[in-house]
């Protein structure tokens, strides 16, 4: 049967069978083999092998809470794979951002729903990870998500102020013993009401992003409460609002005091943005693998709708579209991992020119993601938007992605700015 479990059967038992996650990955395999170093390739399989095997094991119907999921896909090391995770006793290999986007390729194919999700604890992970200075609850906290005994979230946008990251609401006061009180309101937090763990952004003075904090907290001390969002396009995943009232954060949490906030926050958006640009991407090698599956397979007039020009041209279209997407990512993918791998961080100069190339990507995937995955259904029929396979759930997904991460008028904003800049050069 299919990867997903519809409540009525609407397409035939041959197609679903061949709409499985094994042969779905093998499409996927054969696109990129050409273009992927051997290493990224085995690891891809591995991944896959591990999501088709838990598919089968638990006779998963992708109708279940997938935070349940969360304990063995981290101890099988797929919640993040963007570091090594040395500090904490781990040695993924491979790791970097190429690693990362394979690991997004196949769980995306298994889940979309929970690639989203996962997503959020990996991004929740870098901030702690990179200011742990060997404190022990930091490093705890880390361990604890990229292992998948825990569930992450990162609380940076606010009701009434959207992607205005810098304009704060949310005020932290410093105590006489070094800890903070944090009071104030959070909005949208993907999986908010599920984490064990946040990293909370608030500022000493309202309106002032130069006077911002960066905090890791415990989501089960007292002066925290989250109440979830109702987004009926991700019926599975969480999305919440928190609100902080007299929240106590202890000294060893404070990742970053104020006016070190702001640093903190921006130096993380770049990799952030391009998580999402995979995730984008996969999405749409997900929805174009179900359309040239079902096109191949099902007849129109005793002949294969993929032979009539109006299925056919346009799968070949989208086809074209999410190669080359793919090949951009990659590509940067791969320059990220090589200064990562000589500088072992990233050289200030190309972190700025980072972030107008994480915006443009984020931008065109989004888009793209959004046609490529409604066009696919559409070419489907009935097939691509009843409840017997992950479309479903890539169509409500990618109502999102062009809001996640930053707007598109955001992404925009960001790219008229770095035009601007640019001419002042010449």
């Amino acid at each position: 049967m299919s990867s997903k479990k519809g409540k009525v059967q609407c397409i035939d038992d041959e197609i679903l069978e061949k709409l499985s996650l094994k042969t779905r990955n093998k499409f996927l395999n054969y696109n990129l083999m050409s273009f992927l170093d051997s290493k990224y390739l085995i690891f891809l399989k591995q991944a896959q092998k591990f999501f088709e095997n838990f598919e089968k094991t638990y006779k998963i119907t992708h109708n279940e809470d997938f935070y349940e999921w969360t304990p063995e896909i981290g101890k099988n090391g797929y919640i993040s794979r963007l570091h090594k995770f040395e500090d904490i006793g781990l040695n993924y290999e491979p790791y970097g951002m190429t690693a990362e986007f394979m690991r997004i390729f196949a769980i995306d194919f298994f889940d979309p729903q929970l690639a989203m999700a996962t997503g959020a604890t990996a991004i929740t992970v870098n901030p702690i990870l990179l200011h742990n200075e060997g404190v022990d609850i930091r490093l705890r906290a880390v361990k604890e998500l990229i292992t998948g005994q825990k569930i992450g979230c990162i609380c940076i946008t606010e009701p009434e102020r959207g992607s205005d990251a810098v304009h704060m609401q949310t005020t932290c006061e410093e105590q006489e013993d070094g800890s903070f009180l944090v009071n104030g309101e959070k909005i949208f937090q993907t999986n908010g009401s599920k984490a064990d763990w946040g990293v909370v952004y608030a500022v000493t003075e309202k309106n002032n992003g130069n006077t911002m904090a960066q905090f890791l907290v415990d989501t089960s001390w007292d002066g925290w409460t989250a109440e979830r969002v109702n987004i009926p396009w991700t019926p599975r995943m969480h999305v919440s609002k928190e609100t902080f009232k007299n929240l106590k954060v202890p000294l060893d949490c404070v990742l970053g005091k104020p006016g070190d906030g702001r640093s903190h926050l921006f130096e993380g958006l770049n990799l952030e943005r391009l998580t999402i640009v995979c995730l984008n991407t996969a999405q749409a090698w997900n929805a174009l693998t179900h359309a040239v599956i079902y096109a191949n397979m099902r007849k129109q007039f005793n002949m294969e709708i993929l032979k009539y020009q109006g299925v056919g041209f346009p799968l070949a279209d989208l086809w074209a579209q999410t190669m080359n997407m793919t090949l951009s990512t990659l590509n940067v993918c791969q320059m990220i991992d090589e200064k990562m791998k000589k500088f072992g961080t990233l050289p200030k100069d190309f972190n700025l020119t980072l972030g107008t190339t994480a915006s443009q990507l984020k931008y065109l995937s989004a888009k793209l993601c959004e046609r490529v995955v409604y066009e696919s259904a559409n070419l489907m029929g009935g097939a691509g938007v009843c409840d017997n396979t992950l479309m479903h759930d890539l169509l409500g997904i990618t109502r999102l992605q062009e809001i996640g991460g930053g707007t598109r008028q955001v992404q925009s904003h960001i790219m008229t700015t770095a035009l601007k800049q640019l001419f002042k050069l010449l």
